[in-house]
Formats: structure tokens, sequence, C-alpha cells
């Protein structure tokens, strides 16, 4: 095997850019304790979804159904790129903005990190990590954001690295590797501060790595614990896969944040797809804990219970999304959006199927009975045989986020209508190649979207605005009855949250692939959502690879009179 070269030392971009490269001390104060009760403080955005819970709702009110008709921009923040982009795919914003007591905490491709008055948009500091240009990458140069506590901005880099900085100024305070990117494994997620300990996932199941999550100690980024998401032979869950060495290339990877549970002590992260996608007949087996929720002790990374959403996947289906943790009845609940097209309830304490239904109009690759009984009916199941089928591996619902409002007690989720044809094309495993079992074309005409929705109480659809394109971008509900949401072709849209209406719509210049979230600073309320288009754009909207494909960062709010 080549030796691996490190990169070297990136030149230090605040240097070059006349930054003041000062921040307030703001995340000083922010612990544990606080960011349980984040949603006591609503003119932030304490952790990666708001709260723990992964609601992605925010009480605020100020902007409401009466008056979003004259949300306007508040300021606009742009980086843009400069020079090489590390990997060979194309880079995107999809993070979720992160903000305390004003100031700004946003991550970006290649490394970026900012730190941003949100009052103004001025940039504060900025740190750039330094990215091997050959990092093995699936789907694109991006990074899903940062978590904030006890002085530090927490972030990964795609050359898999956890790394703490100092929140004041962007200087780096420790760095710590937890993937091998010889072996195809990189990192995208958001951290999840929990207790005294950072938890990160990792990505790169396309390469036939083995998915973990780890944890970390925040001052001084001590490795606590490792769980692994593919089982080795004797640990539980090993039998769902072959004898031989098909566990050890599993996938199965961490790569959207998980969500928790304070008082079960619980957290709840989706893992992705098994390696090779689409080829079964080299991983016989349901092949555990892939495309599953796992229930995961914080304390020991040990796995409590799980989920499976799609036994032996062969769709490309990953389940990585949020896990929406609401209570009904008295009852303790999660809610999940999948790639399947189907929207499943848990029991959040044990794991077991509430209801399930399906949230698309088209599935064929399948059918999942009121038991969650799966029964496949078109997979790539003969080598060099193509087949169509719907939802394609892009899935009825991408990494973006679905919301829940506890006003109206109504998930809502941006969906995509979209298939594809896949033909299975064996190929044997080198580590760092993809590890990819078919050749994908995704349809470019016939698809359509929506922003969906859903009564978890029961499964069924309560409104739906249709779109002519998938929608891509996350949701976010706020105290005000609104629902946020991003278009593929720029437009930023607020409806009702009870009927669905259309109340206003901004174009933004670019496509919407990240989530918005809100916060407020003297009794002004503003609506923070990054802007970008470009990664992995062919496996979830071929039709619109080409458009315009900027890298801005709006604020709106009310005109002050």
């Amino acid at each position: 095997m080549t030796e691996y070269v490190d990169a070297g030392r990136a030149v230090g971009q605040a240097s070059l850019s006349g930054l003041a490269g000062i921040a307030p001390p703001v995340v000083q104060d922010v612990t544990y304790e606080r960011i349980l009760q984040a949603r006591s403080e609503p003119q932030n955005w304490l952790t990666y979804y708001g709260t723990y819970d992964g609601q992605r709702y925010s009480p605020l009110d100020q902007i409401n159904t009466e008056n979003v008709k004259r949300l306007a921009p508040a300021w606009v923040f742009q980086s843009g790129s400069a020079g090489l982009h590390a990997g060979p795919s194309t880079y995107s914003f999809e993070a979720a903005p992160i903000v305390v007591d004003g100031i700004m905490f946003v991550s970006g491709w290649d490394g970026f990190v900012w730190a941003i008055d949100g009052r103004t948009g001025q940039e504060l500091w900025r740190y750039k990590h330094a990215i091997p240009y050959d990092t093995s990458l699936c789907c694109g140069n991006v990074n899903r954001g940062v978590a904030v506590a006890k002085g530090k901005v927490f972030v990964v880099t795609l050359n898999a690295h956890v790394i703490a900085l100092d929140a004041t100024n962007g200087e780096l305070v420790w760095d710590v590797t937890y993937g091998d990117v010889r072996a195809g494994e990189s990192a995208t997620v958001a951290p999840l501060v929990v207790k005294d300990m950072v938890v990160v996932g990792s990505s790169g199941g396309e390469f036939g790595v083995r998915g973990h999550l780890d944890a970390f100690e925040l001052d001084t980024g001590r490795h606590v614990w490792r769980c692994y998401t593919v089982p080795k032979p004797g640990e539980r869950g090993s039998e769902t896969w072959p004898d031989g060495p098909a566990w050890t290339r599993g996938g199965g990877n961490c790569w959207v944040t998980g969500t928790f549970d304070p008082e079960l002590n619980l957290m709840y992260w989706g893992t992705g797809n098994p390696a090779p996608d689409f080829d079964g007949g080299i991983r016989e087996g349901d092949n555990l804990y892939t495309d599953s929720v796992i229930a995961v002790d914080p304390d020991n990374g040990e796995i409590r219970w799980h989920y499976q959403y799609n036994p032996h996947d062969l769709w490309d289906y990953d389940s990585t999304m949020e896990h929406i943790l609401f209570e009904l009845d008295g009852r303790k609940l999660l809610a999940h959006f999948d790639k399947n097209g189907y929207f499943f309830v848990l029991d959040r304490t044990n794991g077991e199927l509430v209801r399930v239904s399906p949230f698309v109009d088209r599935i064929t690759w399948g059918e999942i009975d009121p038991n969650g009984k799966v029964t496949p009916k078109i997979y790539p199941e003969k080598e060099g045989e193509e087949v169509h089928f719907w939802p394609g591996p892009a899935g009825g619902k991408e990494w973006t986020h679905a919301a829940y409002s506890p006003r109206t007690q109504l998930c809502y989720v941006p969906v995509q209508d979209v298939g594809a044809s896949v033909t299975r094309r064996r190929r044997e495993f080198k580590e760092s190649i993809p590890y990819w079992g078919a050749s994908v074309t995704v349809d470019s005409d016939d698809m359509a979207g929506s922003v969906s929705a859903f009564d978890p109480s029961n499964g069924n659809e309560v409104w739906r605005w249709r779109n002519d394109v998938p929608m891509c971008g996350s949701v976010l509900a706020t105290g005000g009855d609104l629902v946020f949401a991003g278009e593929p072709t720029g437009e930023f849209n607020a409806f009702d949250a009870r009927t669905g209406e259309l109340l206003w719509q901004f174009q933004t210049g670019c496509g919407h692939h990240s989530s918005p979230t809100t916060y407020s600073i003297d009794g002004r309320q503003y609506l923070a959502v990054p802007l970008g288009w470009g990664a992995w754009v062919e496996g979830f909207l071929p039709g619109m690879l080409g458009a315009p494909h900027g890298d801005a960062l709006f604020a709106f709010a009310l005109p002050q009179e």
C-alpha cells in the first residue's frame, strides 16, 4: 500500500482577510446544562437541531402568518472559494448556523469555519483546516455544521479529524484524527455535545469502510469510547452477516447528527447503507446495524436497542436522517422519514414499531406492511440487467431534515419524488476505491416534490404544497405558525403551518440544500439560511446540475420601524 503523505499547514486565511479576528466570549458559559434547557432561550440556536429533540422548532413568534409578507433580507454573507477544492466533487453549503447571544458560528466546505456578527453579517474570524486534495469523498465537499460548548467550537473535517477551536478567535485548541482517509473514511457530520463529551460519526460507506461513532472529552480531545455500527464475529448482530470479511467493509456510517433524550439517557443515531450498495450477493443476511436507528448509551457507547428500516438494503436507502423526539398521550416516541418512502413512528424507550405509512406517491421497490414486514419487489437482482424503481437512491427524502411543531403537533417533511434506473455491476473491494455495486441513472425529467405535513398520531397527510422538482433543503417550524423551506430553484418560502398556504417567497439566486435556523437579537427575530448547490446534485436532481451554484448565507428579518 502506498505510504500516505498528509498535507502541509494551511495558509492562515484570516491573516489575508483584514479581519479583526475576535468574537465576544459568548460560548464561555455554554454548558451541557444550558444546552439541556435550550428551548428556554429561543433567542439562541445552541445545537444542530436547535434542541436535543431534533424538532427543528423555535418558539420565536415575532414573524408570523400575519406579517411574514413583510419579511426582507437583513444581510448577506458571502465567502466564495479560492484555489483548488479538496476531492473531486463540487462544494456546497449544507450547514445549520449555530447562534449564541448574537454571534453565529457556521462551517462550510474545505475546512472553513466562520464566526459572524448575527446582527450585521460582518465576519469576525475564520478558520481553514488543511484538507489533503486526495481525500476520498462520496457526495461532495461539504460540512453540516458545528457544535459549541465551554468556550470552544467543535467541527469535523473532510480528512476525518475532530477539532476544537477557541470560540473567541478561531485558533486551534485540539485536533484528533478518528478516521483513516487511506481506507476511504471521511467526516461531514455536525458534532453533538452530550455531557462532557463531543460525539461524532464517520462517513465513507460508499468506499467499503466499517462505520462508527466516537466520543471525545470536550476539554482535552481524549478519546472516550467508540461504537462500531457493524458487529464483528461473536458480537450481537454478527449473525446477520456472512462468514468472511464482509463485516469489515460493511458501511453503516453515521453521517447525520443524532438526537438525545436525557431522561432515558439514550442517543438516537441513524446509520447508512451497507457496502457495497445494491449488490447484496456478497453480504447475505440482514446486515445489522446498517439502515437502522440505534439507541446508544452516551456514557459508554453501547447499543441498547435498534430498529432496522431496510434489512439487506439493495437500493442505497441510508437511514441516517433525523429521529424527531416527541410525546403523544404520555408516550415517548420518535418520528423518522426514511429514504425508502415510509414514515415511521417508534416507541423510543424500546424501539417498538408504533405505525408506518408511506409519505411519497410512488413506491415501487417494495412495500412495508403495518407490522413493519418488508417485502422487496424490484431490485438489481441480475448482473447487467437494468431495473427501475421509485424512490431512487436519493430516497423519498434525502439527508435534509423534517421538523415538528408542538403547537400544531404535525411533522413537516421535504419530499423528493424521483426514480432511477439501476444495473448491478459487481465490483471487487479495493481500499479507498468506491465500492459501488451498480451503475445508476437518476431520472432527470419525470420528477416532483413537495413540502408535506403529516399527523404522527395516525400517519395521515394533512396538507401538501406541490412543487415541480424535488425539495432538497431542511424544513424549519416556528412559534409564528410558519414553516420555512427553500427550493432547488432558489426560492425561500414561508408556509402557513396549519394549511400549507404559501405566504411569502424570496428568490435567493441559488438552490437550497442546507438547514435554516432562527434567532433573535435585542428582540428582533432573524431567519438564517445558507445557500449552495453542487454537492451530489447528480444523485438527486441531475436536471439541475448546471443551475446557479452560489454559496451565500442570507439573514431575513422584518423591517425596523
